[in-house]
């Protein structure tokens, strides 16, 4: 029972904790306060603390150094050709995923580069169940993929789909500007037409080359911002 209460109070700090760096209530690069801040805000013990820490950091959420403290690391948005922001953005517990739909074909001009595509389209809800994001995927229609629309993703997830096709990226590229939301977009998004909205297109192709997946993306101003990082932290 003792066990169970630890539990409890350990995975409600994870979820407090969670949704204020989702949130952006605690801004990428910001230092947590400290075990003995939290255990007293919160209520809890230091070890109930630190397993939340320690989950924390698991999800890529937080870093810890030791003898400094604990901070920030989600920003919404990878800058590495083989991720991308919705790998981060999964860590949040407030998001979830719609499929708005999976068909065969894709732009003429991206077929003509690459072939047969699967176009994929994901719509991504933050809290209140108000949309985020918007994710419009173009992956190889062929061998393992060609069945995609009929059979559905691996695991739930375009990203295990893509990695059980033997896709894995090793390189890619990224563009980022700004682009008001058109009549049909705003109502996916349940937004006002012309309301402006990032918008990031990521290209990832395997060792040899080829496509892995071109996605373009419309993101939520409000909730997300890119970040670069280079040479040593």
């Amino acid at each position: 029972m003792t066990a169970d209460v630890g539990f409890g109070k350990r995975s409600r700090l994870v979820a407090d904790l969670t949704e204020r760096i989702c949130s952006g209530r605690l801004a990428h690069g910001e230092r947590l306060p400290g075990e003995v801040q939290l255990a007293q805000r919160y209520h809890v013990s230091r070890g109930t603390v630190r397993g939340a820490l320690s989950e924390l950091q698991r999800r890529n959420l937080i870093a810890t150094e030791t003898g400094v403290g604990s901070f920030v690391t989600f920003h919404g948005e990878t800058s590495g050709p083989t991720g991308g922001w919705a790998e981060e953005l999964a860590a949040c517990a407030d998001v979830r995923v719609e499929v708005l739909g999976i068909e065969h074909g894709g732009p003429p001009e991206l077929a003509e580069r690459h072939g047969p595509l699967v176009t994929v389209r994901q719509l991504r809800r933050g809290s209140a169940s108000r949309p985020v994001a918007l994710e419009t995927s173009y992956v190889p229609g062929t061998g393992a993929l060609a069945d995609l629309p009929c059979r559905g993703f691996v695991d739930g997830t375009l990203t295990g789909t893509l990695a059980a096709a033997g896709l894995e990226p090793a390189s890619g590229e990224q563009w980022i500007d700004v682009l008001p939301l058109g009549a049909g977009t705003a109502r996916v998004l349940e937004r006002r037409p012309g309301e402006l909205f990032l918008h990031a297109t990521r290209v990832t192709r395997t060792a040899d080359g080829g496509l892995v997946e071109h996605v373009e993306s419309l993101l939520d101003p409000a909730r997300f911002r890119f970040h670069l990082p280079f040479g040593d932290r």
